[in-house]
């Protein structure tokens, strides 16, 4: 049976391009999982949109993203609109920085994958930028788009990975790209356009609607009252109190 790839698309270096696969490292398949039924037929229950005014069921060409605005007040986004802020990144790693492997620390890294050839003539190609990593001790930053969001892509060389060797002869041709690309590790390195991109349609749509709906009295409802503490305040009474127990002591 093939493997079920998680992502195809292609990894990219300067000039340099060959097709690859991304198949999750780690696997849940060997966890409980249930299905919601309905107890008296045995029957598995179907999900599915309804009005939560009208009641009735929503149709799929009907169905649309909203952004709330206020309290059952949305800005819609159309597919078109979500199409428009589409990314190359969409099926391409392109390794636009590298840095030095001790730099990252392990709170930026989140789900491991494994990324491998995807066609034997891109295997030289895979094997040269693995083998120049893994000589210079670095990982390639890039970007990658996975649910409509840009997320960052950290690619660490382990293990062959394939048997292809790599000429060694232009190892060296990349470990000058590795050079030129690469500086210490930082969070700016990680941004989201997709995101700031979709905020801008937003703020634009808002603009042509009315403004937000009031309340009876003819006023702008207030948002509800936050849950957050000021940490200074909650350490300034602990500390009183603390002084209080022990004089009243």
């Amino acid at each position: 049976m093939a493997p079920k790839y998680y992502w195809k698309g292609y990894l990219k270096l300067s000039l340099v391009t060959c097709p690859v696969a991304m198949t999750p490292a780690t696997s849940e398949s060997e966890k409980v999982r249930f299905h919601t039924l309905n107890k008296e037929t045995g029957n598995r229950v179907v999900s599915r949109y309804i009005d939560s005014v009208t009641g009735k069921l929503v149709k799929d060409e009907n169905e649309a993203k909203g952004y709330a605005r206020g309290e059952n007040d949305y800005v819609i986004l159309t597919e078109d609109d979500l199409d428009a802020v589409a990314l190359d990144t969409v099926k391409t790693i392109d390794i636009d920085k590298f840095v030095p492997a001790d730099s990252i620390e392990w709170i930026y890294l989140e789900k491991p994958h494994y990324l491998m050839p995807d066609d034997a003539v891109g295997n030289e190609a895979f094997a040269v930028i693995r083998d120049a990593m893994k000589a210079d001790k670095v990982f390639g930053v890039s970007k990658l788009v996975m649910g409509r969001r840009e997320r960052a892509v950290v690619l660490e060389p382990r293990g062959e990975g394939i048997d292809e060797e790599a000429d060694p002869e232009l190892i060296p041709l990349v470990q000058q790209l590795i050079k030129q690309k690469t500086s210490r590790w930082s969070p700016d390195m990680v941004s989201d356009p997709i995101q700031e991109s979709l905020l801008k349609i937003i703020a634009e749509k808002k603009k042509a609607l009315k403004p937000a709906k009031k309340s009876a009295k003819g006023k702008t409802e207030a948002p509800p009252a936050s849950n957050v503490v000021n940490i200074m305040d909650a350490l300034k009474k602990s500390v009183a109190a603390e002084l209080k127990s022990k004089k009243a002591g």
